[in-house]
Order: structure tokens, then C-alpha cells, then sequence
């Protein structure tokens, strides 16, 4: 049995590996992260020939020894019975969130990705620019501040040509309907506005002028890319997502050694890799995102991402033993 991370609303990615997964000869049980404290029952007992870790959902155990691989997707935020006290909310989010990670962490077998690695990377885009460059990769000067003075030497050590970002997202999709902070660029009546920044430590990077935008699915050494024609948009996400027309695009080589360099750096064999190509063909690297969408190209362009997936972790299943 293959565990399947993932929440109560996915729909379409995690469908699809399932049927992949079974098509191999492997049950894709579909693990709802954000039900863990409403409808999952645990049981976790020391034996004299070991632990023993025990899940119950409906009629169904899960027994840790019976889990041959993980896909992690996606973890969510644990769903709280609406008949809890409040006062008791904190207790329950903590020690649920224990009980979640003691299970997760007793699964010593194949993980695409393996949760720690993809929660490093994840948390840490300096750590992702610098695995980039050091393979070779163009990345955009960046600056991560919480100090207006360091910001605005920035803003006029590159002429006026910044964008601003934060860190981490604050929605969870790409339908860009969910409220989310995009990646904007500075105008010069910003500036101001930087004051406000030891209240919100944001990311600065130079601005690289566009004539498309990649959505790269990197899996276990291949690729599979989109390509949006949209340099009129500093985020893409801000217009109209139902008018947005994806296109294949084809990376060269040489970038494809690279990215495959930085992601096997990271220790990540998944990720959604967002890149921009210059005017004059240049491809430059933005982040990588461990839990990224990809339904958008499987859907739009017909790429087999999800069978890909489910056929990469099944192969490591099986040189694992």
C-alpha cells in the first residue's frame, strides 16, 4: 500500500496517481491530512518486539508495517470539531500534530519528497538561489530585509527595477481567487511604504524583463514544461486565470543538467520549478516550490505528470526492497 498525503478538498492530481498506482498493482490509499483529528482514530503501542503504529479510519487499519512508499502532496491544517471548546483548541492542534508526525515518522520506506528535505527547501528560498547558482544557474540579485534603509539602497543600486515578495504564499492554489500577496513591482511612491517592513520582513529582487514564464515539473530526473506568454504581467496570477493559455516549451540541455544538479543538491526528487525566459532567451531561475500545482499542465497540455509520479516512486519502491 502506498500512503497518498494530501487534504479533503484535492481534486483531479491525486485522482489521477491513484489510478496510476493501481494500474501498477499498488492500492493509493488517500490519506486527508486536515481530517487526521476528526476522523481518523490512533493507536500507537510499545511491544516487546517493537512499536507498533495503527490508524483507523471507517473500517479501514492502517498498519505503518503495511506502507510500502509515500507521496507526499500536501499537508493542510488539521480541521477542528466545531463542538470543541475553545480554551481546549491549542491542546488539540498540538497534540494532534504529534500524533500526525510520530505515525509519519515511523515510515522508513521511499517518500516523493521526503518531508523533512521538502519542508527545508520549502521554508528557505536563499537556500534554493544559492543551490542554483552554484550549478550554474542565472538567479535575480535578491535581498530578504526587514530594514527600509537596506531596502531602498537596493530599490537605487538597480535603478528603480525591483519586484517585492514575500517569502511564503499565503494561499494554498493557483487559481489566483484566494487571497494572496503576488509579486509585484516597486514603484517609485512605494518607497515610502518601506518604512512598514521591520513589520513584515519581504523579498527584493531585481526585476528580469520577461518574454515568457515557465512552470517547470521536475520528477525524478524528467521535465515537463509550460510556458505562459504574459509580460505584461508581473504576476501572472493577478489576470484573468481563465484566459490564460499554457504552452509547451522546450528547456535546452544545458538547463536541464542544471535543474536536475539543484534538485539532486536539495535532495528533492519533485518539484514545481518557476522560471522566467528573457527577451534575449536567457533562462532564469526563480524558486522551486516541493509542493507545487501541476494539474494546470496535466490538464491543459495533456503532460503525464501524474503517471510519471506514481511510476518514479513505485521504481524506487522496488530497487528499495
Amino acid at each position: 500500500m502506498i500512503l497518498c498525503l494530501t487534504h479533503s478538498q484535492d481534486t483531479f492530481t491525486i485522482d489521477r496517481v491513484q489510478q496510476r498506482l493501481e494500474a501498477l498493482g499498488y492500492e493509493g490509499f488517500r490519506f486527508n491530512t486536515d481530517e487526521f483529528g476528526t476522523k481518523y482514530r490512533l493507536r500507537y503501542r510499545l511491544h516487546t518486539t517493537g512499536p507498533q503504529y495503527e490508524l483507523r479510519c471507517g473500517n479501514r487499519v492502517i498498519d505503518a508495517r503495511e506502507v510500502r512508499g509515500v507521496w507526499y502532496r500536501k499537508m493542510w491544517d488539521l480541521q477542528v470539531p466545531p463542538s470543541l471548546d475553545p480554551a481546549y483548541v491549542p491542546a488539540f492542534l498540538k497534540e494532534y500534530r504529534t500524533s500526525l508526525h510520530i505515525f509519519l515518522d515511523s515510515l522508513d520506506v521511499p517518500w516523493i519528497n521526503r518531508m523533512d528535505l521538502d519542508h527545508a527547501v520549502g521554508a528557505n528560498k536563499l537556500m534554493q538561489l544559492t543551490a542554483a547558482r552554484s550549478v550554474g544557474l542565472h538567479v535575480p540579485q535578491t535581498l530578504f530585509s526587514n530594514h527600509a534603509e537596506d531596502a531602498i539602497r537596493f530599490f537605487d543600486d538597480h535603478g528603480g527595477n525591483v519586484v517585492v515578495k514575500l517569502h511564503g504564499a499565503l494561499s494554498k492554489s493557483m487559481d489566483g481567487k484566494s487571497d494572496f500577496f503576488p509579486t509585484t513591482r516597486l514603484r517609485k511612491e512605494d518607497v515610502p511604504m518601506l518604512e512598514s517592513l521591520s513589520a513584515c520582513p519581504m523579498i527584493l529582487q531585481e526585476y528580469v524583463p520577461k518574454d515568457r514564464e515557465l512552470r517547470v515539473i521536475y520528477i525524478d530526473g524528467d521535465f515537463y514544461t509550460g510556458s505562459l506568454r504574459a509580460p505584461e504581467l508581473t504576476d501572472w496570477r493577478t489576470g484573468n486565470t481563465t484566459l490564460v493559455s499554457w504552452e509547451t516549451w522546450e528547456l535546452p540541455a544545458a538547463v536541464e543538467e542544471k535543474l536536475h544538479d539543484m534538485m539532486t543538491l536539495l535532495g528533492l526528487p519533485f518539484g514545481a520549478i518557476d522560471m522566467i525566459v528573457r527577451p534575449d532567451g536567457e533562462h532564469v531561475f526563480l524558486e522551486v516550490n516541493p509542493q507545487g500545482e501541476w494539474g494546470m499542465l496535466e490538464k491543459y497540455l495533456g503532460f503525464p505528470i501524474a503517471a510519471t509520479i506514481a511510476e518514479k516512486l513505485v521504481n524506487r519502491i522496488e530497487q528499495y526492497g
